[in-house]
C-alpha cells in the first residue's frame, strides 16, 4: 500500500514537473517571435491549407522588423521547399473560397512571368516611342519634328486648283492686236485681223508670242488683264522656231512662272489660256490633258516645228502665243497650231525649247546657231520618188548659197542631209535644233545621199550673214 502512495506521488510530481518546464518553452518562443522562418519547419510536411511563411499572426507581423518584410516579387528564403506546381490545383480548378492565393510563390521556370515583370522590347511600342519611318508619320498624320514636315509635302500637295491657276497665271497673260499695213491704204476701215497672245517673261517689259503673230504687223498694242492698253515693239523674232519677243513700257508688270518641259507626262493636265478669237472680257481658259509629247508638224514645206506638246485642251484661232500650264501654275508650252478639221488637237512648243530661243532674242535680237548656207526642204515620199531615192526622211537640198559653209563642203542641190554629227536629220526641224546646239566655227561630221550613194565628210558651220 505504501508502495503504491509512493508510486503515485511519484508520478504526480513528474507530471507538475513537466508541465512547468513547457510553460519556460512557451514563454521562450514568444521571445523568440523574430525569426519567423522557425516557426513552420517544410511547407511540404503540412497540410495543403496551410499559408506561406508571410500569413503569420498578427502579433508576429507587427514583432517582425520591416527589412524582413517578404515583397511579392521575392522568392522564398528556401526554395528548395517550396510546394512542386505539380500539388498545386490547375488555374481552371475553382479554388476553395477560404483559401487565399500565396503571394510569394516563386514561379517555376515553364511557367509565364510574373506580371509586374517589364513587357519584352518587341511587345509593344511605348506611348512616347517615335515612329520607326518618315513613312509613318505621314501616314499617321503626326508631325514630329522637321523631318515629317518635309516628308508629308508631296507632289499632290503642291497641285492647284483651275480656279487658282487661272487666278495666278490671268495677271501675266496679254492680249496683242497687229495692225497690217495694207489695211491704211483700203478705202473701208477694217478693222485689225491681227489677234494672238503673250507671256509677260520679266518686269523689264518683255514678252513671248509666236512669230506668226506679229510678224506682218506695222505697229503692236498690247492689252493687260487691268484693261490698260501699251504699244509694243519687235525685240526678235525666229522664223524655224515660230517664236518672237516684243516689249512694252509698263510698270508693275507680273511675270509667269516657266516650268520643265522635260518633266511634262502624258495624261498630265493642263490648261490652255490666251486670247482665243480674239473676244471682248479677258482671257478663254480651256482644260485638257497631254496627249502627246514629241510631235513634229510642217507649217510649211520649208519648215518643220519638233518636239511639241499634242493637247486636247481647246486652242483657237488668236490663242496663239498663249500658255499652256500644269496645275502648279507654270508655263510648260506656248500654244502655237491646230489641225484644219482636227477635233481636240493642238500644239505647244515646248517651254524648254522657247527658252533658249527666248534668251537669245532679247539678248541679241536673232537665234545664234551655226549657219550652212542652204534653202532646206523636207523630203516627203513623193519627193523621194521623182528623185529615184529610196529613202522617204531628211532635208533635201533646194538652195545652196556662195560662200557660205554648205558651198564651202561641196554640197550640191538635191543632196540629202541624213546625218550631222551622230544625230540622225529627218526634217528641218531637227536640223534647226542641231544647229542650234551647235555654234558657228564648229567642225561636224556629215552624211548626205547623192544620186543613191550615201557619202561622208566633214563641215566647219559658219555664222549667218548680217
Amino acid at each position: 500500500m505504501f508502495k503504491r502512495y509512493r508510486l503515485a506521488l511519484f508520478l504526480t510530481l513528474f507530471i507538475i514537473s513537466a508541465v512547468a518546464l513547457s510553460a519556460c518553452d512557451l514563454g521562450s518562443s514568444s521571445q523568440d517571435s523574430a525569426v519567423p522562418t522557425t516557426a513552420v519547419a517544410v511547407p511540404t510536411e503540412q497540410a495543403p491549407t496551410v499559408s506561406p511563411v508571410v500569413q503569420q499572426s498578427p502579433s508576429a507581423a507587427r514583432a517582425a522588423p520591416p527589412a524582413q518584410v517578404v515583397e511579392p516579387t521575392i522568392a522564398p528564403t528556401v526554395p528548395t521547399q517550396a510546394p512542386e506546381p505539380t500539388q498545386q490545383p490547375e488555374p481552371t480548378v475553382s479554388a476553395n473560397p477560404t483559401q487565399a492565393p500565396a503571394p510569394t510563390r516563386a514561379p517555376s521556370p515553364t511557367e509565364a512571368p510574373a506580371p509586374t515583370s517589364q513587357p519584352e522590347p518587341t511587345a509593344a511600342a511605348s506611348p512616347t516611342q517615335a515612329p520607326d519611318t518618315d513613312t509613318e508619320m505621314v501616314i499617321e498624320g503626326t508631325s514630329n519634328g522637321t523631318d515629317a514636315v518635309m516628308v508629308s509635302l508631296s507632289p499632290a500637295a503642291e497641285e492647284l486648283t483651275t480656279v487658282d491657276v487661272v487666278k495666278l497665271l490671268k495677271p501675266s497673260i496679254v492680249q496683242i492686236v497687229s495692225e497690217i499695213a495694207a489695211m491704211r491704204f483700203s478705202n473701208s476701215p477694217l478693222p485689225p485681223t491681227g489677234v494672238g497672245t503673250g507671256v509677260i517673261l520679266d518686269q523689264q517689259g518683255n514678252i513671248l508670242t509666236n512669230n506668226h503673230v506679229i510678224e506682218d504687223a506695222q505697229s503692236l498694242t498690247v492689252t493687260l488683264e487691268s484693261g490698260e492698253s501699251f504699244p509694243a515693239q519687235i525685240i526678235g523674232r525666229d522664223e524655224v522656231t515660230d517664236l518672237a519677243v516684243i516689249r512694252i513700257q509698263a510698270d508693275n508688270l507680273q511675270p509667269a512662272k516657266l516650268g520643265v518641259a522635260a518633266e511634262v507626262e502624258v495624261g498630265e493636265d493642263v490648261i490652255a489660256i490666251g486670247h482665243a478669237l480674239g473676244l471682248s472680257g479677258g482671257p478663254t481658259v480651256s482644260k485638257g490633258v497631254v496627249s502627246a509629247l514629241g510631235r513634229s508638224i510642217n507649217t510649211d514645206q520649208n519648215v518643220t516645228i519638233i518636239d511639241l506638246i499634242q493637247t486636247d485642251a481647246s486652242i483657237n484661232p488668236g490663242n496663239s502665243g498663249g500658255a499652256l500650264v500644269n496645275n502648279a501654275a507654270e508655263v510648260i508650252g506656248i500654244n502655237t497650231a491646230i489641225i484644219q478639221g482636227g477635233q481636240g488637237i493642238g500644239f505647244a512648243i515646248n517651254i524648254d525649247d522657247a527658252k533658249v530661243v527666248a534668251l537669245q532674242l532679247m539678248d541679241q535680237g536673232f537665234v545664234r546657231r551655226g549657219f550652212l548656207g542652204i534653202t532646206p526642204v523636207n523630203l516627203t515620199p513623193a519627193i523621194g520618188a521623182q528623185l529615184g531615192l529610196d529613202i522617204t526622211e531628211g532635208v533635201i537640198l533646194a538652195r545652196v548659197i556662195e560662200g557660205t559653209a554648205a558651198a564651202e563642203a561641196g554640197l550640191q542641190i538635191e543632196d540629202v542631209i541624213v546625218m550631222l554629227g551622230s544625230q540622225a536629220i529627218r526634217n528641218t526641224g531637227e536640223l534647226s535644233k542641231f544647229l542650234i546646239s551647235h555654234q558657228p566655227g564648229e567642225t561636224v561630221d556629215i552624211v548626205i545621199i547623192r544620186d543613191g550613194r550615201e557619202v561622208s565628210g566633214k563641215l566647219t558651220l559658219r555664222e549667218r550673214p548680217g
